[in-house]
This record gives structure tokens, C-alpha cells and sequence, in this order.
């Protein structure tokens, strides 16, 4: 469902841009090859100007996607790579194990829909545009235990920039609802639609990899789960959300911070989670990731 809400997206532009032609390829199991067919069959009707081939299989080395051997064997070293299947961040280590050619750097987990469903709370408390809303983190696991922080998040006013914490004015909202909202979300529109968050999560993919390889504007950065290189005492080796900005293709971690004591205690909870699933599943594979 994700798929399908996506790839429209991409061959409008909205991922990689108005003037870059593409050429997707799609891959599902076999037993969805009559409906893959017919999203190719879909695409075709929609005669976009930027999609120029479509490659609809069930094999996975023709369509050069989705697992970490068809990536190793056939991707080239320096693509980008966006894990969205949950568990996200874990997956997301279990393929760099498997894909060692492709750099840490350009493995990446989707955070960026816990980032606007921040966002998007934040301007329906405020009645502001989510484009006035600026600078929220999306910290850790993209699970039940992600701590959303609105400590460094602004909005954009008729009056200048305000802080969010300021504006909201209500620190039982910030700490405890807005978080618990976010965090359950996913599990929300589940019970609302009996269907998961497909077009949210296909919108925020495009986010995620239009930010890499366009950039981020300058004085914000968005929410990305990228490989800890230790900084704000995160674990090294571990996939874990952080703000980051973007340029010339390249992301980079947000430094120097302030952490107050509830965010790291948050902090710490979500990275307790992601190393319990690390060793999960190394003792699962057998081998460690």
C-alpha cells in the first residue's frame, strides 16, 4: 500500500524533482504479480511525462530493490538506501550486515513520518501552517518509544519567530500528549481507516529522500534514522533517529544541542530498545550486526 501511494508521487517529481526522469522498478512476491501488473497498467494510463520505463517484476535481482543481497550484487556502491519496513531501524542493520559494499552513510530508516506527524499536531494546536513549524526531532526508534522534542522547534508568526514551547504554553501537552500521540499514531489511523498510514508514509519517504539529494533549507533540519557515530551519547553502530541537515547529497547529525534531563531519560529508553532489538536479531541471524 505504501508502494502504490508512492510511486505516483515519484514519477510527478515530487521525490527527486520537476525535470529528473525516472525509471521505476517494482517488485512484490509472486503471488501479487496479477495486481503489480496492474499498477504498471495504471502508471502506463497516467502517462507521466517524467516516467520514462517501468520494470514491474517478482525477481528480485531484475528489479535491483528491496533486499540487502540483490543490493550488494547489483546496486551500484553509492546509492541511497531508505528502509521503511518495520522494524526500521533494525532492518536497516541487518542490511548493512548483508550489504557491506554500500557505505553506513547511505543507509538510512524512515523517521521523517514520525517528524511531520509532530509537525502536524503542533499546527493544529497552534492553527498555524505546518510549513510555519520548524526544527521539531524525532529521537530514536521509530516505534512505540520515539521521543518527539519540541525544546529547539519554532514557528514562524506575524510577530517574528517563536518558540514552540513558549507558544503552546501547556508542558503537560508537550510532554505527555503530543509525545503519546505521536508515538501511537500509526496504531490510531489503523483503528480509524482498518488500514495503515499508506499515503502519510509514502508522502514522508519522498520527504526523507527529496531532503537528501536536494537538501534541507538552511537553518532547518528534519528527522532521519542514520548509523550513531556516538554523538549525543548514542551507542556507535546503532540505526538511530537524529536531526539531521543535508547537503550536496550528503546528510550530517545536528551538533551541540542542548539535552535537558527528561529528553535524555527518553533518549536513553528508545536507544535501550533499539540495542535489546540489535541483539535480537543477532542471535536470530547467529552473527552479529
Amino acid at each position: 500500500q505504501i508502494g502504490y501511494a508512492l510511486v505516483p508521487m515519484i514519477a510527478r517529481g515530487l521525490m527527486l524533482g520537476p525535470d529528473q526522469p525516472v525509471i521505476l522498478h517494482l517488485l512484490d512476491i509472486e503471488p501479487a504479480a496479477e495486481a503489480l501488473n496492474g499498477v504498471k497498467m495504471e502508471l502506463i494510463d497516467a502517462a507521466f511525462p517524467l516516467l520514462k520505463d517501468i520494470v514491474a517484476t517478482t525477481d528480485v535481482m531484475e528489479a535491483c530493490e528491496a533486499q540487502a543481497s540483490a543490493l550488494e550484487q547489483q546496486a551500484a556502491e553509492n546509492c541511497k538506501v531508505l528502509v521503511v519496513a518495520n522494524p526500521a531501524n533494525t532492518n536497516a542493520l541487518i542490511l548493512k550486515k548483508f550489504a557491506p559494499s554500500i557505505p553506513e552513510k547511505n543507509i538510512t530508516c524512515l523517521t521523517m513520518l514520525d517528524h511531520n506527524r509532530a509537525i502536524g499536531q503542533i499546527s493544529e494546536k497552534l492553527n498555524v501552517h505546518a510549513s510555519d513549524v520548524k526544527n521539531v526531532i524525532i529521537w530514536g526508534n521509530h516505534s512505540s518509544t520515539l521521543y518527539p522534542d519540541v525544546n529547539h522547534a519554532t514557528v514562524t508568526t506575524t510577530d517574528g519567530v517563536k518558540h514552540v514551547r513558549e507558544l503552546v504554553a501547556d508542558d503537560h501537552w508537550l510532554n505527555k500528549e503530543l509525545i503519546t500521540t505521536v508515538q501511537q499514531r500509526g496504531a490510531a489511523i489503523i483503528k480509524a481507516r482498518k488500514l495503515s498510514s499508506a499515503l502519510s508514509a509514502a508522502s514522508s519517504a519522498c520527504d526523507h529522500i527529496h531532503n537528501w539529494v536536494n537538501g534541507t533549507n538552511k537553518g532547518t533540519w528534519i528527522s532521519m534514522g542514520v548509523y550513531s557515530d556516538g554523538s549525543y551519547g548514542i551507542k556507535h553502530g546503532l540505526i538511530y533517529s537524529f536531526p539531521v541537515t543535508c547537503k550536496n547529497g550528503e546528510w550530517s547529525i545536528v551538533q551541540g544541542l542542548k539535552i535537558d534531563e527528561f529528553s535524555r531519560a527518553k533518549m536513553d529508553v528508545t536507544e535501550k530498545e533499539l540495542i535489546e532489538e540489535k541483539e535480537l536479531a543477532s542471535s536470530c541471524l547467529g552473527q552479529s550486526i
